[in-house]
């Protein structure tokens, strides 16, 4: 078994628990990790395709990188939307 065959089947395994997250969890938060497991999943397994050939392709791993900073970008703005949400759904009491 080569290295880009196991990034390859752990990114689909990686993938496929994401994806149950997303469909099977009704926690807003908790759905919000769940993706970012499905990117991760995607993400090696773009790398596996990469370096699968005799010589390395140097674009795919840049735009993986990329990936990463857009998904903790995405990411942040989820959580703080999240935050918002539920700071307007339960108004504090003034007491």
């Amino acid at each position: 078994m080569t290295q880009a065959l196991l990034y390859g089947v752990f990114g689909i395994a990686l993938f496929g628990i994401g994806l149950f997250g997303v469909l099977a969890i009704t926690h807003v938060v908790k759905k919000i990790l769940a993706i970012n497991i499905c990117g991760v999943g995607v993400f090696m397994v773009f790398i596996a395709n990469a370096s699968s050939g005799a010589t390395p392709d140097f674009v795919p791993h840049a735009m993986v990188l990329t990936g990463i900073v857009v998904a903790v970008a995405g990411t942040a703005m989820a959580l703080s939307l999240v935050v918002r949400i539920n700071a307007l759904e339960k108004p504090e009491e003034d007491a």
